[in-house]
């Protein structure tokens, strides 16, 4: 029974997160609301796995959309200008039927494969840590390249969570952010610390 209570206690937080998710992204009306209740939803997941699981939900959300609307929206659209521009050289590459540029494209392929997996650690870095931007971003790409096992984790946590949203549309309103969100932050929290106890050394400062 306390299983049970347990699993349908954390289903109810995660929905009431999702719920907020999407209520404050239509706020800034998608474009400037979505990374904003993103870093949002990070933060409470975060803050749960931490054991501050009492901690007002509802005001801690609108807090953090508030104090990191800027910052957010800046990294938010820093890395989808890249992934832009990888995608649309993925598809001039492909294009071609010339030999030389077909080869020029497995660099291009690596390079958007480290920039998937560094994804993963992006938002839970920015809520983890008080660091400026580019320290983030170099930040979680380091620490993908230092903890591959958790990155698997993510990885398939990740495409699971997309095949069943696919799969079951009528659950992406309930649960898929916040799921999501916990999918990457459980792995990356464990990852941290295991950075902590090398007292941090990988840690560009």
């Amino acid at each position: 029974m306390n299983a049970l209570n347990n699993a349908l206690e954390w289903f109810v937080r995660m929905a009431f997160l999702n719920m907020l998710w999407l209520i404050f992204s239509a706020l800034g009306l998608v474009v400037i609301g979505f990374f904003p209740a993103l870093v949002a939803t990070f933060t409470i997941v975060r803050k749960w796995l931490v054991g501050e699981v009492d901690i007002p939900v509802f005001k801690t959300f609108w807090q953090t959309y508030k104090k990191e609307f800027i910052r957010s929206n800046i990294l938010g659209y820093v890395l989808t200008i890249f992934g832009v521009i990888l995608y649309v050289d993925i598809l001039i590459f492909n294009a071609s039927s010339n030999t030389l540029i077909n080869l020029l494209s497995i660099p291009l392929v690596i390079v958007t494969m480290v920039y998937l997996l560094t994804l993963f650690y992006i938002f839970p870095t920015f809520v983890h840590y008080e660091m400026k931007l580019v320290q983030v971003i170099k930040n979680a790409f380091l620490v993908m390249i230092l903890n591959p096992f958790p990155t698997i984790i993510m990885l398939l946590g990740t495409i699971g969570i997309i095949f069943v949203s696919l799969t079951f549309q009528a659950l992406v309103p309930v649960l898929s952010v916040s799921l999501l969100s916990l999918t990457l932050m459980m792995p990356s929290i464990r990852a941290f610390d295991k950075i902590t106890e090398k007292q941090a050394k990988f840690l560009i400062k």
